[in-house]
């Protein structure tokens, strides 16, 4: 596969679909954005959002690609597939029949193919691969590695599908990107790049990619949980990305638990005391001793104080003026079919 973009970065840009006029009744929140980035603190679930959301992207026929640049292969684990290649597999069929294909980028492979395209070495690359050069060549320049995978993404989301240069060959791309911690520099370096090599082949093609990641077409979207940590490193991260001018999209709110009451949002809880829960106990038929009583008001309280700060960082999360979306807490983990229930639940909040 060919990552170059120069065949198709002049394409003209789509009007930003957040500023373009209202929205009909059939459009989502990121009509027309084409690159969806995902990343979040680790412990987040970042990587099962990122398969939901291209799950969610794929319904009524249509097709995206989830991609994978941090070589854990987590999507694999996810779908319940085997270890993926470099190259891009089936590995789900949304609602609607829609596919879901699935890439993980492997550097050393994605180098090859820029050296075979930019200087012709076909086999003679994969002989320096033997050698151990191109091994050698992605671990002592890291930035070297992160333009080779954004370069291969974004490749995916600007090339046609084959016989016809009309349509796209995905509706979709996903990212499963690094962390928050360092997604702007990830999604910067080929501006660095662009910097350093001020001409030929390398210049330009980190330029046509800077092009598609920092254009109307693709949104960075952060996952977070309802904890003080995250949420600060996703206030950092948001003010990070607009700093550097790189789009932000949405706030994921992951693992939400449901509340055990209506008002458990405005209502710590706190009122419970010890005779009103004995009165409760008795009348549930319950025996009320002093270490039953002391146990439940414990846990009661500890309630509470979740409650109060998940409350906090909620409010939090919503006073950074973006899209915010809640996905629920499964209590069996995320299993294939909890996907589906996740990709559900994006799609009823408008995500897709």
């Amino acid at each position: 596969m060919v990552v170059s973009l120069d065949n198709v970065s002049q394409v003209t840009e789509p009007d930003n679909p957040r500023t373009a006029g209202p929205k009909s009744d059939g459009d989502t929140d990121w009509e027309g954005v084409r690159l969806h980035v995902v990343s979040g603190k680790g412990g987040t679930g970042k990587t099962s959002v990122a398969a939901a959301l291209a799950l969610a992207l794929a319904h009524d026929g249509r097709r995206t690609l989830l991609v994978e640049v941090e070589g854990r292969q987590g999507i694999a684990q996810l779908f319940e597939t085997a270890e993926l290649p470099y190259e891009e597999r089936k590995i789900a069929v949304a609602p609607g029949g829609g596919e879901v294909y699935a890439l993980a980028i492997d550097p050393e492979e994605a180098l090859l193919d820029y050296l075979d395209m930019f200087y012709h070495l076909g086999r003679a690359g994969k002989g320096l691969k033997k050698l151990g050069a191109i091994d050698f060549a992605t671990t002592i320049a890291p930035g070297l590695r992160d333009v080779l995978l954004t370069g291969k993404a974004c490749e995916s989301v600007r090339r046609r599908a084959k016989g016809d240069r009309g349509q796209w060959a995905y509706d979709a791309v996903v990212m499963d990107a690094p962390p928050t911690g360092r997604i702007s520099r990830f999604l910067n370096v080929n501006t660095e790049v662009a910097g350093l090599a001020r001409f030929g082949p390398i210049h330009s093609q980190a330029e046509a990619v800077m092009r598609v990641l920092r254009s109307p077409e693709t949104a960075v979207h952060l996952v977070t949980l309802l904890e003080e940590m995250p949420v600060q490193e996703t206030v950092d991260g948001v003010a990070e990305l607009r700093g550097t001018g790189l789009p932000v999209g949405g706030v994921v709110v992951n693992m939400a638990r449901p509340p055990l009451r209506a008002d458990d949002e405005t209502d710590t809880g706190r009122r419970l005391g010890p005779e009103l829960l004995d009165a409760g106990l008795r009348a549930a038929g319950v025996r009320p001793t002093k270490a039953l009583v002391a146990a439940l008001l414990d846990e009661a309280d500890e309630h509470a104080s979740r409650i109060a700060l998940e409350t906090e960082e909620r409010r939090t999360v919503r006073g950074l003026g973006l899209p915010v979306y809640e996905l629920p807490l499964l209590p069996d983990g995320v299993d294939l079919g909890g996907l589906y229930r996740l990709a559900d639940a994006l799609r009823e909040q408008g995500v897709a």
